[in-house]
């Protein structure tokens, strides 16, 4: 009697051991591979202080939780403050027609930015290719689903504006 009840007892405690390594794993897998995060469109979006900002614009609770898992912690406001030499619009021509939102910033908005560059390149999803001083990339930001004034607020916030020379 005392022997099956030793067993029972030492199966529970198996069970408990495993429910609990199996939370602790499910909880450590805040962060999401960066491969993961290109495909939700999430890897220009590298500061947490960007995915509270597009939690003002977007409404989606999965959307905003998959930008919390792709983004890393701000270590203070200057790092919030990144801003980019300039930017290329990438975009397939033919798709253009699903975007109206992309067409009417580069319509009517784009030109207030002359260090942003448009780039027809067939099949692309709308994207943007975030510049360095050297001209080259260092971030890229898919934006199907962006409005066009959250295109325009993050290239006032992102794009260096124009020295006057």
């Amino acid at each position: 009697m005392k022997r099956r009840w030793l067993s029972s007892h030492r199966n529970a405690v198996v069970v408990v051991v495993v429910l609990l390594a199996a939370v602790s794993i499910g909880t450590s897998v805040e962060q999401l591979s960066t491969r993961e995060c290109e495909n939700l469109g999430f890897s220009g979006l590298a500061l947490c202080s960007d995915c509270k900002s597009f939690s003002e614009y977007v409404k989606d609770k999965e959307l905003i939780s998959d930008c919390y898992k792709c983004c890393t912690e701000d270590s203070n406001d200057a790092t919030a403050k990144v801003a980019y030499s300039g930017a290329i619009l990438e975009v397939c021509m033919r798709k253009l027609v699903f975007y109206p939102e992309v067409v009417g910033f580069i319509e009517e908005e784009k030109d207030k930015f002359p260090t942003v560059k448009v780039q027809y390149v067939f099949n692309s999803p709308p994207k943007l290719i975030m510049l360095d001083d050297a001209g080259d990339q260092k971030e890229t930001i898919r934006i199907d689903n962006w409005k066009r004034d959250n295109i325009l607020q993050f290239m006032r916030e992102k794009v260096k504006p124009v020295a006057a020379s």
